[in-house]
């Protein structure tokens, strides 16, 4: 049965501290509703929801901290794996209505007119501009990334709120620019009127079966997009070829738009490929070519996306990356080389938390083989998240396999044995050194640690 959101003025939140979860949490306050959430523990994205004033519960997931007067909870789909108790008790009760983060999704595009970015990498920071040029264009837009965006006052959050008594129906107020993630097939609950790729490549292997049916995947996605939408993306990709073959959508190729001169605030060829599937979308809408170049100018980065952390009084720059595929890795350090580069006498150690155990061993040649532009490379233990070490793969293995091509890295036990080895190796360091955090994980946690001690 459809839920109407208009109706419904009590939502709790199950996982608010998750990136995604807390955006829809964001966007009910946004539209005046009374909001309460729970989660395991708290954070930075917690701490600013209880600012907001949301009631938050915070230790172990339980059905006793939903109020008695919810008329409907939001959870992260985590609990449907890893608290299945819980869960099958949601699924059964009657008192009120119960959707996932994705089902969400699908519910706020279903009356929007929707631009979902979806691929391996680049879709939060595509999302991020595309959030730049439609409010600079005064197109007032809703808008949830995966991540936090920075305005120009230097605050940050992962919800931008259109007008909430909008009605419905295309037209001014009523774009919904949504970060569309392909895990598990979630992005397929949502309905795009214009669909971004980005690129496809292998990843989420502890769910895909292979990069063909990755293609399935966005393929299915594709289909979704109407018959007067559209795709834009790069059409001589080999794996994004099979995705657009015979969809009813006009594709658009954002590749007619690239500009090797365009200037940006962040660093990278790959951004300036982010940059033109931005341009080529925002021209779809009808803002100006010239007033697109100037808003997508004005993008300064999202959180934990080769973020400037601070310096040290040595000179030593601090930043913190979220990149965790290889294909990231490399594209992520080649952006570093081009404000550092090694013919000026420039040094960057990477200090790099793998993610995921099974993304770790089945991408292992490609990670060894992403560190090229660093001249060293400190690996914290794998960051586990949603997996069981079965004990085949390691950062002691990984590194290994580093030192194979470029003999420049060392594996840590834990965080402490690494913070120890810097504090004997700072003092050594000086302004012509950067130290990158880097991963989905915990590893800007040691940067915040050299930044405090």
């Amino acid at each position: 049965m459809d839920l109407n959101l208009n109706k419904i003025k009590n939502v709790h939140f199950i996982g608010i501290g998750g990136i995604g979860v807390s955006a829809v949490a964001r966007m009910m306050l946004h539209e005046e509703k009374f909001v309460s959430g729970q989660d395991m523990q708290g954070g930075e994205i917690v701490n600013e929801l209880v600012k907001l004033g949301i009631d938050i519960k915070i230790g172990k997931t339980s059905y006793d901290k939903i109020p008695e007067n919810t008329e409907l909870v939001v959870y992260t789909v985590a609990i449907e794996t890893y608290e299945k108790e819980l869960f099958d008790k949601l699924k059964s009760q009657t008192d009120f209505a119960i959707r996932s983060y994705p089902e969400m999704l699908g519910i706020i595009s279903r009356d929007k007119y929707t631009i979902a970015v979806c691929g391996t990498h680049g879709k939060t920071t595509t999302t991020g501009m595309l959030a730049e040029i439609f409010k600079d264009a005064n197109l007032d837009p809703t808008v949830i990334v995966g991540s936090l965006l920075k305005d120009k006052e230097g605050n940050r959050t992962n919800f931008i709120g259109g007008n909430p008594n909008h009605e419905g129906g295309q037209g001014e107020n009523d774009y919904f620019i949504v970060e569309a993630c392909e895990y598990r097939r979630s992005f397929l609950k949502i309905n795009p009127n214009i669909l971004v790729i980005t690129n496809i490549d292998e990843d989420h292997l502890d769910y895909y079966k292979d990069i063909e049916d990755i293609k399935s995947a966005f393929h299915e996605m594709a289909m979704k997009v109407p018959s007067d939408g559209f795709v834009v993306c790069n059409v001589n990709d080999e794996n994004i070829k099979d995705v657009i073959k015979d969809i009813n959508a006009k594709v658009v190729d954002w590749q007619e738009y690239f500009d090797v001169n365009l200037k940006l605030k962040i660093p990278g060829l790959h951004n300036k490929k982010n940059a033109s599937a931005s341009i080529a979308t925002s021209e779809i809408c009808g803002i100006e070519k010239e007033n697109v170049r100037k808003y997508v100018a004005e993008f300064s980065g999202t959180w934990r996306r080769f973020e400037f952390k601070g310096e040290l009084l040595s000179g030593v720059l601090i930043y913190d990356d979220y990149a965790h595929h290889p294909k990231e890795i490399t594209s992520t350090l080649e952006g570093f080389r081009e404000l550092y580069p090694k013919e000026a006498g420039w040094k960057i150690t990477v200090i790099f938390q793998p993610h995921l155990f099974s993304r770790t061993k089945l991408l292992l040649n490609d990670f060894a083989q992403s560190f090229k532009d660093a001249d060293q490379v400190l690996l914290l233990p794998i960051y586990y998240a949603r997996e069981v070490d079965d004990g085949t793969i390691s950062s002691e293995v990984l590194s290994g396999k580093i030192n194979q091509y470029t003999n420049n890295s060392k594996a840590f036990p834990d965080f402490e044995s690494l913070e120890k080895y810097l504090e004997v190796g700072l003092p050594n360091m000086g302004e012509k050194d950067v130290i990158v955090t880097m991963g989905a994980g915990e590893a800007f946690k040691v940067g915040d640690f050299i930044l405090k001690r």
